[in-house]
């Protein structure tokens, strides 16, 4: 568990500065940080998955997958914007973040209980 939040913690901090760039207007944010920012949020979810199915974790750890599986497909959804070139929308930008943090937080208080 803590390997995922480890991963989870680098994905944060490359998701912020995505989105600072996107809210400062710029349509398209680095493209290497978003490929960076994806795979550590894929490694640290895949880390989450083999905690929660090898049954050791807490009820906490599974509500965080399922907020992260939901916060991936945002994350998925404006990847292939991304790679269109597309400007992502800033809404889902929002909800992706407000997915990935609620994940986290449970993740963290699971950690820690």
């Amino acid at each position: 568990m803590i390997i995922a939040l480890v991963l989870f913690a680098v994905a944060a901090v490359g998701g912020l500065v995505l989105a600072l760039q996107r809210f400062s207007g710029k349509p398209l944010p680095s493209l290497p940080l978003a490929i960076v920012h994806g795979v550590a949020a894929a490694a640290g979810l895949i880390a989450l998955i083999v905690f929660v199915v090898n049954g050791s974790g807490p009820a906490g750890a599974r509500t965080a997958l399922v907020l992260f599986l939901l916060a991936a497909s945002g994350g998925f959804f404006l990847f292939t914007r991304h790679m269109r070139q597309t400007v992502l929308p800033i809404p889902v930008m929002v909800l992706h973040a407000v997915l990935a943090v609620a994940g986290f937080v449970t993740l963290l208080l699971a950690a820690l209980h």
